[in-house]
C-alpha cells in the first residue's frame, strides 16, 4: 500500500468496555465493521480512567465485579471513506463520542 501515504483523517471513537452490541463487546463489532469495509487498520486503546457525558468516573482503582474502563478506537483512512461509515455506527452505538482530525501518514506497510 505505497499509495496510502499522505494526508488522511484520524477518527477516534470513544466508548466504554462495558458497551455491548447484541451481547458482545461493542469494540469488537466496530472493528469487524471497519475490517469488512476495507479500512487500512484500527487499534483499540484501553484507558486507565475517564468519564463521559454522564460525568461518572470510571477507573481501574475501584473494586468492581465488572470493568467499565474507557476505550478509544483509532482509525486512519481517507476522509470520504470515514464519512461514509459514520452513519453505520448509529446502528451499533447508543452513546460515546467520535472525533475527526487531519493526519499525515508517512509510513504504512505490513511487518515482515
Amino acid at each position: 500500500m505505497t499509495g496510502f501515504a499522505g494526508e488522511k483523517t484520524l477518527m477516534r471513537i470513544f466508548i466504554s468496555e462495558a458497551d455491548r452490541h447484541k451481547g458482545e463487546p461493542l469494540y469488537r463489532a466496530l472493528l469487524e465493521l471497519l475490517r469488512k469495509q476495507g479500512f487500512a487498520g484500527a487499534t483499540v486503546l484501553k484507558g486507565v480512567a475517564g468519564f463521559g457525558a454522564n460525568s461518572v468516573m470510571h477507573t481501574d482503582q475501584l473494586l468492581r465485579l465488572s470493568a467499565e474502563l474507557p476505550l478509544v478506537i483509532e482509525v486512519v483512512d481517507d476522509e470520504e471513506k470515514i464519512q461514509q461509515i459514520i452513519p453505520q455506527f448509529d446502528t451499533l452505538m447508543l452513546g460515546g463520542m467520535i472525533t475527526l482530525e487531519k493526519a499525515r501518514v508517512i509510513r504504512y506497510r505490513p511487518s515482515k
